[in-house]
């Protein structure tokens, strides 16, 4: 579980990314046409749901990216004055922590998704399922619990910056 490991987690954040980056794209060129048609009385119908239902699939497929680049507010004052050994001790705590979270964020997730998929749960005014937005996140949130085993694995190796 080693490099190769390691490139299939890496490219599959940076899918991830991409998909992420193509959705933010979409929400700013939607909700600056549906500014611009409004001003001509003519409103985009859904706007609001369909940046929504973006806005979750943005944030949830670009958690996984960050934290593989370590993107995130980092505190590390006290961090840096801790000998390597103490320091990975930190790094295996807070990776424990967050898979834990990671992968209760997820299960629960895919719980919800199929509840929505049975209940035919829609949006109000596109009558969009909810669903494949949830199923999104969840899977999101595995990758993410990928990218933390990761870091095990660079921990163990002494790769770990």
């Amino acid at each position: 579980m080693g490099k190769g490991f390691q490139r299939f987690i890496y490219l599959l954040s940076r899918l991830m990314q991409v998909i992420a980056g193509i959705a933010l794209c979409f929400m700013m060129s939607l909700t600056t046409c549906d500014v611009i048609l409004r001003a001509f009385g003519k409103p985009i119908i859904g706007t609001y749901e369909m940046v929504s239902f973006t806005g979750g699939v943005v944030i949830g497929f670009s958690v996984p990216i960050t934290s593989w680049v370590r993107g995130h507010i980092f505190v590390d004052f006290f961090y840096q004055k801790f000998s390597k050994m103490w320091q990975n001790l930190f790094n295996v705590c807070t990776r424990i922590l967050s898979l834990a979270f990671f992968v209760f964020l997820g299960w629960n997730l895919m719980i919800l998704a199929s509840d929505m998929l049975r209940s035919g749960e829609v949006s109000l005014t596109l009558q969009l399922p909810f669903y494949p937005v949830a199923y999104g996140i969840g899977f999101a949130a595995f990758v993410e619990c990928l990218v933390l085993i990761g870091d095990f694995v660079k921990i163990a190796g002494g790769e770990y910056e």
